[in-house]
């Protein structure tokens, strides 16, 4: 039997830094945990924003805690409605990706850049990457799926790091295609 993790579809969210969260918010306005997310210390928020494109416009929840940096997270049907076309990047590459404006409750910004369609890719923390022999940064493949419908992606990121929680995550557009999947493994 293949040793399996979980895959996670990652919906549509923000990223916000402190200052974001100010102007959007309001001055030292704390994120309310909704649910607590897979990767330790990361929760969905009760709070949402409106991202604006040059086509569109799309409600958001945002992805606590802060980060040092703004990141929306969309899926190419997402951008298509936004009116944007972001690369699909890793989290944190932001250089040279589309912006947008972010309007909250209280206030919104202007962001430069920082749209990206998120690189698939699992998180690993280090005993289990060994255990799956991958290495930080290594693409991989990752069979999911079932009842008749498994399906192989490829170009999958392996990232592994201490503080990660064993789980794929794919965007929905991904999700869709995989029929819902849950459990994945890696194909060698």
């Amino acid at each position: 039997m293949e040793k399996t993790f979980i895959v996670e579809t990652s919906a549509r969210h923000i990223h916000v830094t402190r200052e974001a969260l100010d102007v959007l918010y309001g001055k030292d306005y704390k994120l309310t945990p909704k649910k607590n997310l897979s990767q330790p210390g990361q929760f969905a928020c009760e709070e949402k924003v409106t991202v604006i494109g040059p086509k569109g416009e799309l409600k958001m929840s945002i992805l606590g805690p802060e980060r040092p940096y703004n990141q929306v997270e969309v899926s190419k049907s997402d951008a298509r409605t936004l009116g944007l076309d972001p690369a699909i990047r890793e989290s944190g590459d932001l250089a040279g990706t589309p912006g947008c404006k972010v309007v909250g409750p209280k206030g919104e910004i202007e962001m430069k850049e920082g749209v990206i369609v998120a690189l698939r890719h699992v998180h690993f923390p280090p005993k289990d990457a060994e255990e799956f022999g991958v290495k930080d940064k290594e693409i991989i493949k990752v069979a999911c799926g079932g009842e008749g419908r498994t399906l192989i992606f490829d170009d999958v990121l392996a990232r592994v790091s201490e503080t990660a929680g064993l789980a794929m995550h794919i965007d929905t557009d991904e999700s869709n295609a995989a029929y819902g999947a849950s459990i994945g493994y890696i194909v060698r």
